[in-house]
């Protein structure tokens, strides 16, 4: 009934640099492939699938080029597919964590005669599971009706950005796209609200005084000059000034992988009590995605997992109560088909 799956992302990652983000030719962006033979094999009602924005961009001379041949060739195997780019925190989640969630259903007769804006809007499994504000939107077409060999080699060459928006719905060849807008949660989570009581905090995470001033450094803003190791060319390297410390009265930062260890780090969030300034503890990381506290603890033996590898899994993982509403819709449409 239904093939769920969130293909390895450092290929498409913002975390990589434009150059080295090496899309569905990347060691990890492969596993499409695998994801398409699954398909193939056992031809699911549904197919579930997540993975990072940046997947609607890749690759880097060919924007859009791989979120189009995954459109063109899983909808070769007779699927219409919707997308959408979701930030867990516009849905009341205290962390703000960006993913594209692509829902794919095998098409019955009837499903081409289907609105795509009323899909994208109104009808579609993402749009029931996650609303969107009723607005007049401009749509925009793209025709994929080449090959996938010669998408490859043809698609938006030197057209610059992407043509995918943030939302849309592919069928019978065409991809409709429209730049939606969130229906925001009335009584949102903030970073604030997941925290356990400084009492409970171990020593190892509050912020001696003196390293202070390495966590300011390098979430101030910067400009470093640098030496291309190819060519040898000098040129500045700059990054903008972070929030220090992470408020507590907005939701989270997106959780990074190498948010755990105590060294300082630009990436990792710090946030200000009464009792000073601390880092993140593994139970509250879980509390961001949604997870039941100590949910990484440990192994099925009883075995401790450190906090550095808690962290690490919280940095790969998603925030659950967004897949929960996308699976509670899905649920309900696989009872209809299967009735």
């Amino acid at each position: 009934d239904l093939l769920v799956g969130g293909f390895p992302c450092q290929d498409y990652s913002v975390a990589k640099t434009l150059n080295s983000s090496k899309g569905l030719k990347g060691k990890k962006g492969v596993l499409w492939w695998e994801i398409l033979r699954l398909v193939q094999l056992r031809k699911p009602q549904f197919v579930f699938l997540e993975n990072v924005d940046r997947l609607l961009k890749s690759p880097s001379n060919q924007r859009g080029r791989d979120f189009a041949i995954m459109l063109k060739t899983l909808g070769d195997e007779g699927y219409a597919i919707e997308w959408r780019i979701v930030n867990a925190a516009e849905y009341g989640f205290p962390q703000r964590r960006i993913r594209v969630f692509i829902v794919a259903t095998r098409i019955k007769r009837g499903t081409s005669n289907l609105d795509p804006q009323e899909v994208i809007l109104k009808k579609g499994i993402l749009a029931r599971a996650l609303p969107l504000e009723k607005l007049k939107l401009a749509e925009d077409e793209i025709e994929l009706h080449d090959t996938a060999d010669v998408l490859t080699s043809k698609f938006n060459k030197g057209g610059g950005k992407s043509p995918f928006l943030n939302a849309g719905y592919f069928i019978n060849g065409v991809a409709h796209t429209i730049k939606t807008v969130a229906k925001v949660a009335d009584t949102p989570m903030v970073l604030g609200d997941i925290l356990v009581p400084d009492s409970q905090v171990p020593d190892e995470y509050w912020i001696e005084g003196k390293r202070l001033k390495e966590w300011q450094y390098l979430k101030g803003a910067k400009s470093i000059e640098r030496t291309h190791k190819g060519s040898g060319t000098k040129y500045n390297y700059a990054e903008g000034k972070m929030a220090f410390p992470d408020l507590l009265t907005n939701p989270s930062r997106t959780i990074l992988t190498g948010e755990g260890g105590t060294s300082p780090s630009r990436f990792k969030h710090i946030i200000q009590t009464k009792g000073g300034y601390r880092r993140l503890m593994p139970i509250e990381l879980e509390r961001l995605n949604g997870f039941p506290d100590n949910w990484t603890q440990s192994l099925e033996d009883g075995s401790l997992i450190s906090d550095a590898r808690r962290a690490f899994f919280m940095g790969n993982a998603l925030v659950i109560g967004l897949i929960q509403k996308v699976g509670t819709v899905l649920a309900s449409e696989i009872r209809k088909t299967n009735s």
